[in-house]
């Protein structure tokens, strides 16, 4: 494997459950993660005044967290650095069927967690 992909996709139900605060039962230990991206990102998020918009620019950090607890692990640092694997992630349109690459900064973050994460 050269490639990873992370894909989300716009009007994610996961998503938009992760987005109400309130006790959604089985759900909360899944839904958990998608909290926490929003936690981390809350200034960004809570400027976003169109719901719409705020939807699926959670969708988008949630793939770009997702890349990163990729690159965090040993096998991908490993298989980097022995054949150059790379992670990417993208977003799918449901609406218009068009797939959106992120444009990930692969190299950036793996440098970036290496300083926490050099598990190699």
């Amino acid at each position: 494997v050269d490639h990873v992909i992370v894909c989300g996709h716009y009007y994610c139900g996961g998503v938009k459950a992760a987005m109400q605060s309130k006790d959604l039962g089985i759900l909360n230990p899944w839904l958990r993660n998608i909290r926490d991206v929003y936690r981390f990102y809350q200034e960004e998020l809570d400027d976003i005044t169109d719901e719409e918009l705020k939807y699926k620019r959670l969708v988008e950090l949630n793939v770009q967290e997702q890349c990163i607890n990729v690159i965090k692990t040993a096998e991908v640092q490993r298989a980097h650095l022995n054949r150059g694997i790379t992670v990417h992630g993208w977003v799918f349109d449901v609406h218009t069927g068009k797939l959106i690459d992120l444009k990930i900064d692969f190299e950036k973050i793996l440098k970036n967690v290496m300083k926490i994460y050099h598990l190699e």
